[in-house]
């Protein structure tokens, strides 16, 4: 082989290398025009309910829409969410507000807590027709909550809840079948021979799950701790059934009351959607990093 072939054996390797560079950056460059696309058509709208907040009533009910406060920041939207009262003065964005946490957080904190029991009796512990239980819990996912709308209400209505919070509260301390379903993934995940050690050492099924099973399933419980919170947080179909009494409506309730009393008043309805946001938001950003563990772990394992 002359030294003419030999430099053209080389070449055709690099010029293919090159190709295989440009397509990948060119794949690389739509991916991301695509991405930042996505990303302005889910941010925009916030920036709009955001900016529109802060607008004073004239001008937020212009035609000509303006993508900043051209008049200045105001902060009349927010006092009136703060101040003006609802439903003849008994329910304000604040007592909705109060009432969602107290009615909300009990069923969280406890249904995780019989939700990650029952997944770690799942996982680890050996009794008779443990597959077939858990096959019938996660046939109840299957089932849409429409179907069991009407006997629930009707047995509510019959032992006496309707009216009260018990029906937001007392059914979700029993747990949830999709928590149970992903906390057992996780706990699948943790090595058996850990557990019998600790068996050994004199620890019962009770001292393993709260001294071993909860300290290592933190991200797992607080990522579904806050899937269970937005869930009911944002709940609005429930207590507009249950909950007739204003004093006792919810922050969802509240705001679509605030939202016809103030029909036209955008700055007031949009300072009103961040106020509820807020909570949530804050939630998400302290415990990301544990919610994106839990998920990914729960989901791999």
């Amino acid at each position: 082989m002359n030294n003419q072939q030999m430099t053209q054996g080389t070449q055709k390797p690099k010029s293919k290398s090159i190709q295989n560079n440009s397509v990948n950056k060119a794949k690389k460059a739509v991916t991301h025009a695509l991405l930042i696309l996505f990303l302005l058509w889910i941010l925009i709208p916030f920036y709009i309910v955001i900016v529109t907040s802060f607008k004073s009533l004239e001008e937020a009910n212009s035609p000509n829409f303006t993508w900043f406060p051209v008049k200045g920041f105001s902060f009349e939207g927010y006092k009136r969410v703060f101040e003006s009262p609802i439903a003849n003065s008994y329910t304000a964005i604040l007592t909705g507000f109060w009432n969602t946490l107290w009615i909300i957080i009990p069923p969280t904190l406890i249904g995780l807590t019989t939700s990650a029991l029952a997944a770690y009796a799942f996982a680890k512990l050996r009794f008779r027709g443990k597959n077939i239980l858990f096959g019938v819990l996660l046939s109840t996912m299957m089932i849409p909550g429409i179907v069991t709308l009407v006997p629930s209400f009707t047995i509510y209505d019959v032992i006496g809840w309707r009216k009260t919070p018990l029906p937001l509260m007392i059914p979700g301390m029993f747990g949830a079948a999709a928590c149970v379903f992903y906390l057992r993934q996780f706990f699948m995940g943790i090595p058996t021979e850990t557990l019998e050690a600790a068996r050994i050492d004199g620890l019962g099924y009770l001292g393993i799950f709260f001294r071993m099973m909860v300290p290592l399933a933190v991200p797992a419980l607080i990522a579904q701790g806050v899937l269970g919170f937005v869930g009911g947080y944002n709940d609005y179909f429930a207590p507009l059934l249950y909950l007739t009494q204003p004093p006792m409506q919810t922050l969802q309730i509240a705001l679509t009351t605030f939202v016809s009393q103030y029909n036209a008043d955008w700055p007031a309805i949009m300072a009103g959607t961040i106020v509820a946001l807020l909570p949530t938001v804050a939630i998400y950003i302290v415990a990301q990093k544990y919610f994106i563990e839990g998920i990914a772990t729960s989901g791999l394992k």
